[in-house]
């Protein structure tokens, strides 16, 4: 077994040499961190009930309908007004939001937010630093922490209650005088000889309305209703979360996530306020056990809690025991945009990855910055087809950050879920004494994990890395026929789970975007 390990770390060091350089010079390019102390703090707002909240835009003109005010479409409504658009804001419902997911966000998301000026939404709600994770497999466990060596001390992951925050991104929008925030649903996209020109909505009072303007951003979420003339929506759903809430216990590595690699997938753990941690349970497949007839309880108490860390096991069952058990689908889907004048996509509307990762908010706000910045020199915005042929570049310029994270959520579920096969068994242990290793072998996949260094080509040489980990162990010291063959099907596994999400994203985009013509556009003139 001692050479097994020695000749594993031999092999893979030979890749990790590579990356421990790439990871170094990632730094580079985060984004620049700003005091908190120069931002000015707003009280919370629990709800916002009232149909429209924040003035309206009398009598003028709106640059930019957003349809929907969740994470996405709240911080883009902000980050387009306060670059002086005239920003009206439409949401189905005001009340504050009571999610399961959308709960923990990366360091490299906090950043994101530092940069868009709107970090100061995650104070005031009970939010919990996340200075990393544990991870759990069979007995033994590991932690793996966020290089953060080099951030202010404020850099961290977040978690908090999904809701909570989502209202302080509505409180921040509203407090500038351009954007307009109204409690309508949306019907449909007011289209004219293929332009989008606007909005049909239903106010809460249920009058039929239409909203006009030059660009309609559509972030109305993972239901989205919209996105099919804006898209080729490709969901899958490969599992399920149910969602519970432990109280009255404490994590054993504070202030970080917890992974349990379970058997059949993962169970998380990670606080969301002072006093509570949520566990999510994955379940593979697109039907979960009935809450209502007592499977999905027997199915906790039975094939799930034996395998939670101990000092989790009591309230784990006093949670289960209390009944509030939620369920939500898993769903992913990549970005096949159709580029349409007058429209965008952003959001989990525009593009979901498996929230194992925790991924998506870092998403969100880094495409929330891309197109800030593709915008930023424009003043008009009535030329649809000249803004639609440039804002192309969008969907170049974001596939970096995204395509790495959406690719390392995808492969991590695989990897992560239980299997009968040897070579997957493998692959998952080496896996986990990969990242036990420490040094360039956990600080590199978690800097990739926390959106601090979103690389692709880090991405594939790490994932390669824990396969060729895996392969050394079982050839040395003596390979054998049986041996040689898992380690052929190792590689191979590995190679069909990359390499067909790398596909879906767009290998071209996702390793040489510079390559692309739509990566070269510059904006169109001011008329």
């Amino acid at each position: 077994m001692v050479y097994q390990y020695i000749v594993g770390v031999v092999l893979a060091s030979l890749l990790a040499f590579v990356l421990s350089y790439s990871f170094r010079s990632g730094k580079k390019i985060t984004a620049t961190r700003a005091s908190m102390d120069q931002i000015k703090r707003n009280g919370f707002v629990k709800t916002l009930e009232n149909s429209t909240c924040g003035p309206e835009i009398g009598g003028s003109t709106t640059d930019v309908i957003i349809v929907g005010a969740g994470v996405a479409g709240a911080a883009l409504a902000y980050t387009l007004g306060k670059d002086g658009r005239r920003v009206h804001l439409i949401e189905r419902d005001l009340t504050e939001p009571d999610r399961i997911v959308g709960e923990l966000l990366q360091p490299g998301g906090y950043l994101k937010l530092v940069e868009l000026g709107l970090e100061d939404c995650v104070n005031e709600i009970d939010a919990q630093n996340v200075y990393g994770y544990a991870l759990y497999k069979d007995g033994r466990n590991t932690r793996l922490s966020y290089p953060l060596e080099n951030f202010s001390p404020d850099v961290a992951g977040r978690s908090f209650h999904n809701g909570r925050f989502i209202q302080r991104l509505r409180e921040k929008a509203t407090s500038l005088t351009n954007v307009r925030l109204e409690q309508g649903t949306v019907t449909a996209l007011l289209e004219e000889k293929g332009t989008v020109k606007g909005v049909h909505y239903k106010t809460k009072t249920g009058q039929e309305l239409t909203a006009h303007a030059p660009l309609t951003v559509v972030c109305d979420g993972c239901f989205s209703n919209l996105r099919r003339s804006l898209c080729k929506p490709m969901v899958d759903i490969p599992s399920c979360f149910v969602g519970l809430v432990l109280e009255n216990c404490e994590l054993p590595y504070a202030n970080h996530g917890h992974v349990v690699l379970g058997d059949p997938s993962p169970i998380l753990f990670y606080p969301i306020s002072g006093t509570e941690i949520r566990c999510l349970v994955d379940v593979p497949g697109q039907k979960v056990p009935s809450v209502a007839n007592g499977e999905m309880s027997q199915y906790l108490k039975t094939v799930v809690a034996p395998q939670v860390p101990p000092e989790l096991y009591n309230a784990f069952i006093s949670a289960v025991d209390k009944g509030n058990i939620r369920s939500m689908p898993n769903r992913s889907m990549p970005a096949a945009p159709h580029p349409t004048p007058g429209a965008l996509l952003m959001g989990d509307a525009f593009n979901m990855r498996h929230p194992l990762t925790g991924g998506g908010m870092t998403v969100a706000l880094s495409d929330i910055a891309v197109l800030r910045d593709l915008l930023s020199p424009l003043r008009n915005l009535n030329d649809a087809y000249s803004l639609c042929n440039y804002l192309e570049s969008f969907y170049t310029l974001r596939k970096p950050v995204a395509s790495t994270i959406n690719t390392l959520a995808g492969a991590l579920y695989k990897v992560f879920c239980a299997s009968p096969d040897p070579a997957r068994k493998e692959m998952r242990q080496a896996c986990f004494d990969y990242l036990s290793l420490g040094g360039v072998f956990s600080t590199g996949p978690v800097s990739l994990l926390s959106g601090l260094n979103p690389r692709p080509l880090s991405l594939v040489l790490h994932f390669f890395a824990v396969a060729v980990y895996g392969v050394g162990r079982l050839l040395l010291p003596f390979p054998s026929p049986k041996r040689m063959w898992i380690g052929a099907r190792l590689i191979t596994g590995a190679s069909g789970i990359i390499f067909p999400i790398i596909k879906a994203e767009g290998v071209r985009q996702m390793f040489f975007p510079i390559t692309v013509p739509a990566y070269h556009r510059s904006a169109p003139s001011d008329h």
